[in-house]
């Protein structure tokens, strides 16, 4: 795929990543009522939803190419191509997250996610979503930090790379107390081994990004 010459000079990688992590977001929220929708009992769209994250997956994955074609065509950035390249392979890693965890949960129809443990699902994708919303800001400030090279700039994206892996700590503790939940209930040995895994793929997505900051640390450390 051809670049323009022109748009090279023009534009920001981070516009794209930006776009990308909205994209992301917006498959979150797809994956939240998904969820919601597969507890309630009057729900029949539960595959609805899936096919709608997977709408956005597939929109996300053609701002991903292009992104990978931009940064390969770009002679100058701002940052480290391989930086880039890895902070996108993390954001796009939270919708195969959701993704992951939706097909896990379709794997097991009936009963799905047991009516004792609600709370704790909720309260768990609930948290994992909480560090996504953090992404396109941090992204929108350091655009603005590798424009200018201000050190305020800077700070504000290591305070909001602070409050993402603060709200991934808080989805661990989300996922640990839907785990003891599930174990102290006496349900069938497939429906723990089922449930205690679901818990661990939904809260990849916190996992993926936090490590989307990491690399965002490291890439405004220089």
């Amino acid at each position: 795929m051809k670049i323009p010459i022109l748009y090279l000079f023009t534009t920001s990688p981070f516009d794209s990543l930006i776009e990308h992590s909205e994209k992301v977001k917006e498959c979150t929220w797809a994956f939240q009522q998904a969820i919601e929708c597969h507890v309630s009992e009057r729900c029949e769209t539960f595959e609805g939803h899936r096919q709608e994250v997977a709408k956005f997956k597939n929109e996300a994955d053609i701002i991903k190419e292009l992104i990978c074609s931009d940064i390969s065509a770009r002679a100058i950035l701002p940052v480290n191509k391989f930086q880039l390249l890895m902070y996108l392979k993390a954001q796009n890693n939270i919708i195969d997250a959701v993704v992951g965890s939706l097909n896990w949960l379709s794997h097991r129809d009936d009963p799905g996610i047991p009516k004792e443990l609600k709370k704790e699902v909720f309260l768990l994708v609930d948290a994992v979503i909480e560090p996504i919303e953090e992404l396109s800001s941090m992204l929108a400030e350091a655009k603005t930090y590798f424009r200018k090279f201000s050190r305020k700039k800077r700070a504000h994206v290591k305070n909001i790379i602070i409050n993402i892996c603060q709200k991934k700590h808080e989805a661990d503790k989300a996922e640990d107390i839907l785990k003891h939940r599930v174990f102290s209930l006496c349900l069938d040995s497939v429906i723990v081994f089922h449930m205690v895994r679901l818990s661990e793929i939904i809260g990849a997505v916190a996992d993926h990004a936090e490590n989307a900051g990491d690399i965002m640390r490291a890439m405004i450390a220089r």
